[in-house]
């Protein structure tokens, strides 16, 4: 993860554009725990005493092994349900042969999730970052074009950011674009939506001149850690 900072600004949008362009690099290099690991977004279910991971692209099923001790059986059996399909986003070490199902060595768990239309989420993988909440509502969606900032009866935010690494795997996100002092502070921490019981692997906290909102968040599909 880098330690300096990086202002991002674009003249795509109008209110970008007195903003001089910087060179783009990667916002975060691979780290090396994560070598030889694979992430993939699929479907979890239970049976015959073991849990399945079924990819979005995939008819294989993954039996899983929580080498990463991510407690992802007991995330999964509360979020358990008769009726409905249980999204899992995760990263660990894949084996196959042939045709027949495989086994999953489970390293990293970024969020599980009650949901039927996550495999087709057509923004993650642009996505750097995405935090929000349901009570009260809002949501930040973080990727290389800037910071896109919706919250419960205000107008949608549209700014460029600059990231600051604080250690520890903590980052904050601030801008003060449009005259108004944003702030998204971000935290590795197991984070659970008292509305929706899904389960992520951030917490993040977001402060509008000074008005603050708590939640939760994971990386998206273009941050590689």
């Amino acid at each position: 993860m880098r330690t300096a900072r990086s202002l991002l600004c674009f003249a795509l949008l109008p209110l970008f554009a007195g903003c001089q362009m910087l060179p783009m690099f990667n916002p975060q290099p691979q780290v090396p725990s994560m070598a030889g690991l694979t992430r993939m977004q699929g479907e979890l279910s239970a049976a015959d005493g073991k849990l399945l991971f079924k990819p979005c692209t995939e008819d294989r099923r993954y039996t899983v092994s929580d080498g990463g001790g991510t407690s992802v059986l007991q995330e999964a059996a509360t979020l358990a349900e008769k009726q409905g399909k249980l999204f899992v986003d995760l990263r660990g070490k894949f084996s196959a042969s042939g045709s027949s199902d495989g086994q999953l060595d489970l390293r990293q768990l970024y969020r599980v999730e009650r949901s039927a239309g996550a495999c087709g989420d057509p923004n993650f993988q642009r996505l750097i970052l995405r935090a929000g909440s349901k009570n009260p509502a809002w949501n930040v969606d973080v990727s290389a074009k800037g910071m896109m900032i919706e919250r419960a009866g205000q107008p949608t935010l549209a700014l460029p950011y600059l990231e600051e690494q604080l250690g520890d795997g903590r980052f904050n996100l601030t801008s003060e674009a449009n005259h108004q002092r944003v702030e998204l502070w971000v935290a590795p921490q197991r984070c659970v939506d008292p509305v929706t019981g899904s389960v992520q692997h951030l917490s993040a906290e977001l402060r509008v001149d000074g008005q603050v909102q708590r939640g939760c968040g994971y990386f998206g599909g273009s941050r590689n850690d």
